[in-house]
């Protein structure tokens, strides 16, 4: 198990990190119980070794003016890997898709896309989306409203998945 090969501490350092990630290196370094210095190069070592892949503020695309959240399930006439790549290097450069995972099923790819408006978005899924190389089908489902946003993993469940190996 991956989770395993992290002590109690840098597991620790990673749940703070991850509920806030703008807290001084002193203020971590009490949370966990080190001192500062050895949390500071715990903490770089955990970036280096890629568990730590970045910090960013969490912001509300609303107060910004995105009004609209869009689900688009997207389905390829070719699963072949050279497609399945070149559509999701496509995804990357569209900047109003926020996130795009491969899916096994029925659905090729799932995107969570963000626009102003409503004619936004539909332009972005008419000019680009449906006409991109590739797609099959694109079907959407507009976000009404969001009961649990929460990034990162449950380091509560990691814990007790390692008690109950221990």
């Amino acid at each position: 198990m991956a989770g395993s090969k992290l002590d109690p501490i840098d597991r620790h350092i990673l749940a703070e990190l991850q509920s806030d990630g703008r807290m001084t290196n002193v203020e971590l370094a009490k949370r966990v119980g080190i001192s500062a210095p050895p949390c500071l190069r715990r903490v770089r070592t955990l970036e280096e070794a890629g568990y730590i892949r970045g910090y960013h503020a969490d912001i509300d695309p609303r107060e910004l003016g995105f009004e609209v959240q869009v689900f688009a399930m997207v389905r390829l006439h070719s699963q072949a890997e050279a497609d399945l790549s070149a559509f999701e290097s496509r995804c990357r450069a569209w900047p109003l898709v926020r996130e795009c995972h491969m899916l096994n099923g029925e659905i090729d790819f799932i995107l969570k896309c963000v626009a102003p408006d409503l004619p936004s978005f539909q332009s972005f899924l008419t000019q680009e989306l449906t006409a991109a190389e590739n797609v099959a089908s694109v079907k959407t489902s507009l976000v009404i409203r969001c009961a649990k946003d929460e990034p990162g993993v449950p380091f509560e469940v990691l814990e007790a998945r390692l008690q109950r190996s221990a």
